[in-house]
């Protein structure tokens, strides 16, 4: 277990990232029923390695909306601003439709109070008619919030992003993660895993502490807007090798979770607007029904959540809805002992996770070494309350962040999976299947019994993970795949079947073969995948044949002298000529020569013939596989996937064009009125410019701007940018004097200021006789050329009027600073010339030479032939 652990452990750190060249940065996102949160892990250095990216509100969670008002998408929070007035538009708590029955859908709709018009698709899913003709699949709407998270990605960490780790509830099954996916794939995200979200929490929780001193059971608590679960997750650590050195490495293993996936936040809000609709039934009378009104409802429900919030920290909250239904105003007040009363039924259900993860671990509730809590719901003191009385304690564990917990240790999770990015912290992750699978054989010759039925996957197997089956089968057959616990099924389903594939090509193969000497019988094998994401797939079925058979092979040649030492029953007693046929034969079949001439090659060489040997073989042959899966579970054909990408491409560039037609007419407008305040009320614009140019100048603005709030209300974004430049140049020249008011002056000083310090510099360069005295002279001329040049053009502008072109500009005179810094950088770079030093001259060598011609040349010769000898010394010692 400690190597499985070492071998898929997540390197992790909260203190740096190793990063690689990497063209795309990774993320994470945590969708939840009503928000939804995302997380970067940033790639330049210097920054926090994982950040929570903000939207377009300053806001660090969005909600999760999709409108459609006028044929205009609207996400987010812009889809947020309109759901009071237009509820019917606005859908919302789409992760709990996905994948779900057109029928469950429909009923979780009508419970919550949504108004859409849920219409039944050709797999028995919901889909969502937004007008009398287009209707989009819960995955085209899921795919335009996963699109916009993407973005707001982007926009955090300024590069592009496409690989991304998405987090699920335990309970999703796999129509639900099947539908997530293909939700990604139509916002053109590549999702390298999906997340349990109490691995992502785990992730987050371990991933600073030791546990080398001791390991502990935590009990993650979620309670979110429409689900509550309860994990148990065991932190370890183990000693594991790393560069030749033992070192501890800390470890977790998810044992168990058990869930509600119907019990939320949102089932006490419930409560309470059920509450105030009796109430203000009450105060309007005449059999009114305020529950028949979407709008009503809508606005009732927005007041209702903020209500709640405010009861989790006071003892009692007020309630006020302005013309909740045909303009009557509703007022009223709430007390905490009120609201818990009216919840009183879900306090005890809300333990039911926590209860059945303890029953069927076998631990109580005094070896739980933590209870950590996470999700927006665990905010309300009365189920605090509930918790702390079942586990005997005086405070709950709160170390994480309640909302964003998941989504940070789903960014940890991507970074690991990441090839560009390496973190260095070790915390290995194992989590396992929520589900246990088996698969059944279904055909004409088969009956149902426990032969036919085989467990695939048990409950909390570890994720990933490969599976193979094989079994004695020789004809074609059904395979269905299904739930093992029909009392543990995913949330809608009524039936625990999954997935239904026909394998055929066995038959035929059987047929082909059975003529042949079989050895076993036919076996056929399949492979399963469980990904990582929690997917269970069917990847090959294959026919094994084992067939056993005699086949002649020859016997081994041995030359004459050595066939007596190897085998003293092997008879060598052969003539010449049957030797040379022999050995012809045998080049012919195993090089397709003849040539006589070969036969004397190797004299000494026989061949002895053939023998039979039993042999086994095997064969595989690949199965042909065709899925038919029925109902919501069933993949969106390659067509559909087309069609639905290309209405969201066409959604997206429409959106691309509002928004910048809305930012071009948002700059128009801010400019007409900066303009016309500056031109009106500024004095300096009075000394640059005369009267008739600046009324000249406020007609066009008051044109353009009469054109803006009547004609120009439904203008393109190509409409807003021509009459942009149109005031732009004709006001650009005023503009541009105004600001050289200012500029021209301020650029003079700072040259005349430079020109000083570099003349008093040139000056010190006196004392360094390397630079040369020409260039210097020449920069010394360039500067009083400069200084001239400044004195005549302010002697001409002071001759100037305000309202004329300047005679020089700001820029001028910075670029013929520069001119000039550089050819004084040139000079300054000159380096200072090393002092010569002249060899020490050798006592020795001195004398020698002095002598050397009186020698004769005898002598000569031997001392340099003594030299020599020395020299190989000399080199040794050296």
């Amino acid at each position: 277990m400690r190597n499985m652990l070492f071998r898929f452990g997540v390197s992790l750190s909260l203190l740096s990232l190793l990063l690689f060249k990497s063209e795309s940065a990774v993320s994470s996102i945590d969708l939840g029923s009503e928000w939804l949160k995302v997380a970067v892990v940033n790639l330049k250095p210097g920054q926090i390695p994982i950040t929570i990216a903000i939207n377009e509100m300053s806001k660090r969670k969005s909600p999760a909306l999709v409108a459609f008002q006028s044929e205009t998408r609207l996400l987010a929070e812009e889809a947020a601003g309109i759901v009071a007035r237009y509820p019917d538009k606005v859908f919302s708590n789409l992760r709990d439709m996905v994948g779900k029955p057109y029928r469950d859908v429909k009923r979780f709709a009508d419970a919550m109070y949504l108004p859409f018009d849920v219409v039944e698709d050709f797999r028995g899913a919901a889909m969502i008619r937004v007008s009398d003709d287009v209707s989009y699949s819960v995955e085209e709407l899921l795919g335009m919030i996963l699109k916009y998270a993407a973005n707001l990605a982007e926009f955090h960490s300024k590069t592009m992003v496409k690989d991304m780790v998405i987090s699920v509830p335990p309970y999703f099954g796999q129509a639900e993660r099947k539908g997530l996916m293909t939700a990604a794939e139509l916002a053109g995200i590549n999702v390298i895993s999906l997340i349990n979200e109490h691995s992502g929490a785990a992730l987050q929780y371990g991933i600073d502490k030791d546990f080398s001193n001791g390991s502990r059971h935590v009990i993650f608590y979620d309670m979110g807007s429409s689900s509550t679960y309860a994990a148990l997750v065991y932190f370890s650590a183990y000693n594991a090798k790393e560069f030749g050195k033992t070192v501890s490495a800390n470890q977790f293993q998810v044992k168990d979770v058990r869930w509600d996936s119907g019990l939320g936040g949102q089932n006490m809000e419930l409560r309470l607007v059920e509450y105030f609709a009796d109430e203000f039934n009450k105060q309007v009378g005449n059999g009114v029904d305020v529950r028949k009104y979407p709008k009503a409802m809508a606005k009732l429900k927005k007041q209702v959540k903020r209500t709640k919030e405010i009861l989790s920290a006071n003892t009692a909250a007020p309630i006020s809805v302005e013309s909740l239904h045909d303009d009557r105003d509703f007022r009223s007040t709430i007390t905490r002992e009120k609201f818990e009363e009216l919840c009183g039924d879900l306090w005890d259900k809300s333990l039911m996770p926590v209860k059945e993860v303890l029953k069927h671990s076998g631990l109580q509730a005094d070896d739980i070494y933590a209870v950590e809590l996470i999700g927006g719901a665990t905010r309300v003191p009365k189920l605090q309350v509930k918790l702390l009385e079942y586990f005997g304690r005086k405070d709950l564990d709160k170390h994480l962040d309640a909302d964003e917990a998941t989504v940070l240790g789903a960014a940890l999770h991507a970074a690991n999976l990441s090839d560009g990015i390496k973190l260095n912290r070790k915390l290995g992750m194992v989590d396992g299947s929520s589900y246990s699978f088996f698969m059944e054989l279904d055909g004409p010759d088969l009956s149902k019994d426990g032969d036919t039925r085989l467990l695939l996957v048990p409950r909390m197997k570890k994720l990933p993970s490969k599976i193979f089956k094989s079994f004695n089968r020789s004809k074609d057959f059904e395979l269905l795949l299904a739930y093992d616990n029909e009392g543990l099924l995913p949330p809608g389903l009524s039936s625990p079947v999954f997935a239904q594939f026909a394998v055929s090509g066995l038959t035929d193969a059987a047929n082909k073969y059975s003529s042949r000497n079989l050895s076993s019988p036919i076996k056929t094998n399949l492979h399963f995948s469980l990904t990582r994401s929690g997917i269970l797939s069917l990847d090959l079925a294959e026919a094994a044949f084992q067939v056993t058979e005699w086949i002649e092979v020859p016997k081994r040649n041995l030359t004459v002298e050595n066939s007596t030492i190897a085998s003293s029953n092997v008879s060598v007693d052969l003539d010449a000529e049957n030797t040379s046929e022999q050995n012809s034969n045998s080049l012919e079949s195993d090089g397709g020569i003849s040539n006589a001439s070969n036969s004397t090659t190797e004299p000494n060489t026989v061949d002895l013939g053939t023998e039979k040997k039993l042999k086994k073989m095997t064969f595989r042959i690949p199965l042909k596989i065709v899925e038919k899966t029925m109902g919501p579970g069933i993949p969106l054909s390659k067509e559909s996937l087309l069609n639905a990408k290309s209405k969201l491409e066409a959604l997206d560039k429409k959106d691309a064009e509002r928004r910048r037609t809305a930012e071009l007419k948002n700059n128009l407008e801010e400019y007409i009125y900066a303009t016309k305040e500056k031109f009106e009320t500024s004095e300096d614009f009075e000394r640059i410019s005369s009267n008739d140019e600046r009324q000249s100048g406020i007609k066009k603005l008051d044109e353009v701007q009469e054109w803006l709030y009547t004609d120009g209300e439904d203008a393109t974004a190509t409409e807003f940018q021509e009459r942009l430049n149109l005031l732009k140049a004709a006001t650009d020249p005023i503009f541009f004097r105004f600001k050289e008011l200012t500029a021209r002056p301020e650029a003079v000083k700072f040259a005349r200021r430079y020109l000083t310090e570099l003349q008093q510099t040139i000056r010190g360069w006196e004392d360094k006789p390397w630079l040369p005295k020409v260039k210097v002279e020449e920069l010394s001329i360039n500067i009083d050329k400069f200084k001239t040049w400044l004195d005549e053009k302010e002697a001409e502008q002071q001759k100037m009027s305000g309202f004329s072109m300047p005679v020089f500009t700001s820029k001028e005179v910075y670029e013929k600073v520069t001119g000039v810094q550089n050819k004084a950088d040139s000079i300054k770079k000159i380096p200072k010339p090393k002092p010569k030093t002249e060899k020490p001259i050798n006592n020795a060598e001195t004398e020698k030479d002095t002598s050397g011609d009186e020698k004769p040349a005898e002598e000569s010769d031997s001392s340099k032939n003594e030299e020599d000898k020395v020299e190989p010394e000399m080199h040794e010692e050296l």
